[in-house]
């Protein structure tokens, strides 16, 4: 059995890539990184990068720590209330920021919402959630957080990928220094993990770089053009308050989709339905929408309380955070600061 190991990591030294997660007990650091760096470099990463980027580079521990004690999937019945959530995140600090920086910002984001068809307020609501309009963006050692990762093993393949493409944005000429973010990888304004900025990160100020770390109108079009891709749909609102008259059966309307990823997130929401046959059924929107718009309904705190018509917009927010906390938290933060 250990022959066969030492087979296993020697062929994946040849071929340069990251050996199978359960090598990792069986291999140093220094030796992983090796495989990494072989990864890399067959990848096309420049020398001179992968030295800068690996020099004097050793595990944080402190990242293995976080990673394993990350929560696995809620199995308790019911879910935690969305109010209370609101109440912390779409709080005067946020709402006061996202105007004081939309305002800031306002030539730049009137150009990227005219090339990218995404609202200014979303972009911005999403700045905020993500780093507090830029100031909270992370300390981690990218390099180092990445490289320990795939070292431990439990999401290899994830973050093996992710530090050869961290090594693919150094190579475009930003230091270490400036690569740093959280302790599992995101970084920049708008916490992009590297595979996300090599797909999607946006010049928005037209200087010929997408830096989303020191530049703000960069970061702005990045976001836009995350949206975009995720199929945001010009023109529809993410979702209206809804007025839902007493005794109205939710449940009745539950979907029997069952979707692939987050199901928990996606289990309360209704079937989709026209605006107009939602009205049939008394669901009244308290915003214009078109009455041939499909919605969903989302009570989320129960009969009595506070009820939205989500469009499919609604499902672009969770692809940037796949949680309805999240999303309804971004909608409702850019509504307050478009008022």
């Amino acid at each position: 059995m250990r022959l066969r190991k030492l087979l296993l990591v020697a062929s994946a030294a040849m071929l340069g890539l990251p050996a199978a997660p359960a090598m990792s007990q069986d291999m140093s650091f220094d030796a992983y990184l090796q495989l990494l760096i072989a990864r890399a470099r067959a990848e096309g990463v420049s020398e001179s990068t992968l030295q800068r980027m690996t020099a004097g580079l050793e595990p944080n521990r402190r990242v293995i720590e976080l990673d394993q004690t990350q929560p696995g999937s809620w199995d308790k019945p019911g879910y935690p209330p969305l109010a209370p959530y609101i109440a912390t995140h779409v709080d005067d600090a946020r709402i006061n920021g996202g105007r004081r920086e939309y305002a800031n910002w306002r030539s730049s984001i009137t150009a990227i919402e005219r090339e990218y068809g995404v609202p200014g307020e979303i972009i911005v609501a999403i700045w905020g959630h993500e780093t507090a309009y830029g100031r909270v963006k992370g300390g981690f050692d990218l390099s180092q957080s990445l490289a320990t990762l795939a070292w431990e093993g439990r999401r290899r393949e994830l973050f093996s990928s992710e530090w050869v493409d961290l090594m693919k944005v150094a190579d475009k000429g930003y230091s270490r220094s400036e690569l740093k973010g959280s302790w599992a990888g995101a970084f920049g304004n708008p916490q992009f993990l590297p595979s996300v900025y090599l797909r999607l990160a946006s010049d928005g100020d037209g200087d010929g770089r997408a830096d989303i770390m020191n530049n703000s109108a960069d970061a702005l079009a990045s976001i836009a053009n995350y949206f975009r891709d995720a199929g945001w749909r010009e023109g529809q609102p993410w979702g209206v308050r809804a007025y839902v008259p007493s005794g109205f059966d939710v449940d009745r309307y539950k979907t029997k989709l069952v979707g692939p990823v987050c199901p928990r997130v996606h289990e309360r929401h209704s079937q989709y339905k026209t605006a107009a046959e939602w009205r049939a059924l008394g669901i009244q929107p308290q915003r214009p929408l078109p009455e041939n718009t499909l919605v969903s309904l989302f009570q989320p705190d129960g009969p009595g309380t506070p009820a939205w018509l989500l469009t499919s917009n609604y499902r672009v927010i969770l692809e940037y955070n796949c949680s309805n906390y999240y999303a309804m938290s971004v909608g409702l933060l850019a509504d307050e600061i478009a008022r």
